[in-house]
């Protein structure tokens, strides 16, 4: 073995066997959750997931087949594909993640439904598929093989992952719509849809992170508001006007999702008129971000 072989190895950390343990428990927890979710709600009242699992669903109902033995059977190819194209770790907690939902839908079977109004089932449903996938996917597992197609074939068309699983579902949910009924299949939709806004809100919290740029006039008196009050650390960039050629103290802060309406009360408090440019943020790293303590 080679040098740079040898040093990308050593650089390599491997998982400890508490955050196994851990990461393992909560997979487990997901994918009972979602079994519950599709054993007690969509298929009583004949609604489907989207991607692997809605397939196996139509599969399961058009053969009367368990459910459990089409999970298993149709999300293989996409573990193989997963070990060779992402690496060993992903895919093996994607194949616990596959075995544990599996197991968990061939025991709640024959589960007394909980609901059957379709309306209750749309969002129940989607919010307890929602809670099982983000839970899952939030500890590095994976329940639905799709999520990994998209991955691989992202790299070789120039569509995003979610566009790539929406082609997917739009396919899957036509299908529905000759086996179940177009109704159904719209229902279903609206189901998906909530739960991917709960797996939304389950991986990124409810604390997920904006960022905002102000330029005002009265940049020191906003910059001391937000440290005191919301115990933000805020950053001055400097700009220049176009049209007026005056330099520019440029606020930069970030906060929660939980923060925003104080971070708006507290610009127009110094300046109604100031310009704000607000984002989302994907992810925060380093620095002083963390929160200050304010009394």
């Amino acid at each position: 073995m080679s040098a740079p072989e040898d040093k990308k190895k050593s650089n390599h950390k491997k998982l400890t066997g508490r955050h196994i343990v851990k990461r393992t428990i909560f997979i487990t927890i997901g994918a009972i959750i979602m079994a519950y979710g599709l054993e007690s709600v969509l298929v009583p009242n004949k609604m489907i997931d989207g991607g692997v699992t809605g397939l196996s669903m139509i599969l399961s109902h058009v053969t009367s087949i368990n459910l459990s033995i089409f999970l298993v059977i149709l999300n293989l190819p996409f573990f193989f594909l997963g070990y060779r194209q992402i690496g060993k770790t992903f895919a093996m907690s994607m194949l616990y993640g596959i075995i544990a939902l599996s197991i968990a839908t061939s025991f709640m079977h024959h589960v007394k439904p909980i609901v059957n109004n379709e309306l209750l089932a749309v969002v129940f449903g989607g919010l307890i598929l929602g809670l099982g996938v983000g839970l899952t996917i939030r500890n590095g597992g994976v329940l639905d093989g799709t999520e990994t197609l998209a991955i691989l074939v992202e790299k070789r068309v120039p569509f995003s992952v979610g566009e790539i699983i929406m082609f997917v579902n739009v396919i899957i949910f036509s299908i529905a719509a000759f086996v179940f009924g177009l109704e159904n299949a719209l229902f279903s939709m609206l189901t998906y849809y909530i739960a991917f806004k709960t797996i939304d809100v389950v991986v990124k919290g409810l604390e997920d992170m904006k960022s905002v740029y102000i330029i005002s006039d009265n940049t020191t008196e906003i910059a001391d508001a937000i440290t005191e009050r919301l115990g933000r650390g805020v950053t001055y960039l400097h700009g220049e006007g176009s049209y007026s050629g005056e330099d520019k103290r440029v606020i930069l802060s970030v906060f929660t999702r939980l923060e925003e309406t104080k971070m708006k009360d507290i610009i127009r408090e110094f300046d109604p008129h100031a310009f704000i440019i607000a984002t989302d943020v994907t992810a925060v790293h380093g620095g002083r971000f963390k929160k200050k303590d304010i009394h």
